[in-house]
């Protein structure tokens, strides 16, 4: 088995987002990748109008995911669930998926169906650039309360930039239609909101709710390796 983790938005370096969790699989053999997005900016394209966009970042996991003929879990974080609904489906080496905090949209939706209709107080768009981004600000109040200072001082240098086009592009399949799917429930966090994780999950084969901000993986990643592990 390895493992595949595909980031949210607006971040870049998934393998460090990844690592505490990684390193704990690592312990049990168990390997994992975490491709780049190309909306983030991290493959030498710049992000925004013009830049990658959704298509990029689902061709990006697709050629992660065929590279192998290993049984795959793919761990999608919020915005990653939008590309890994196009990225996994008919990959026959993926078993299951594990959405955290994340989208689970049909084919045809976009991320901008899932939201209220305005930018996430959180969020700041820059209609000149194209792009989108976390206000820094608000970065560890809202999405790493629950995390050790560490974490909380590391995790602005792995902030990106994001094109925001990908919020209004619609995925074409919908992986989680094929693949056993086990939604992660973060009852702590203040990105995403518990009761439409709760909403989202309904479209999931399974559900579990963590005592955990947005992102488990680095808050309790002995909880979150033991869930992959169960599968």
């Amino acid at each position: 088995m390895r493992v595949v983790f595909v980031h949210g938005a607006c971040v870049r370096d998934g393998s460090w987002w990844w690592h505490r969790t990684a390193a704990l699989l690592r312990e049990r053999g168990v390997p994992s990748v975490a491709p780049a997005l190309p909306s983030c900016g991290e493959t030498g394209l710049p992000a925004g109008t013009g830049g990658p966009g959704l298509p990029e970042d689902v061709a990006a996991v697709r050629q992660v995911l065929l590279d192998s003929d290993e049984p795959t879990v793919v761990v999608a974080h919020s915005y990653g669930g939008i590309v890994t609904a196009e990225a996994a489906a008919g990959v026959g080496s993926v078993r299951h998926l594990v959405l955290v905090s994340s989208y689970l949209p049909e084919a045809g939706q976009s991320l901008s169906d899932f939201g209220d209709g305005g930018p996430a107080p959180f969020l700041d768009a820059d209609p000149e650039t194209g792009t989108f981004g976390v206000r820094p600000e608000l970065l560890v109040e809202t999405f790493l309360h629950d995390c050790d200072t560490e974490v909380q001082a590391q995790a602005a240098d792995h902030l990106a930039r994001q094109s925001v086009r990908v919020t209004g592009q619609p995925v074409g399949a919908s992986a989680w239609q094929q693949v056993p799917t086990t939604y992660l429930v973060c009852a702590q966090d203040r990105g995403t909101p518990p009761h439409l994780q709760r909403e989202f999950a309904r479209r999931a084969g399974n559900t579990i709710e963590l005592a955990a901000g947005h992102h488990p993986f680095l808050s309790h990643p002995a909880t979150v390796r033991d869930v992959l592990l169960n599968l």
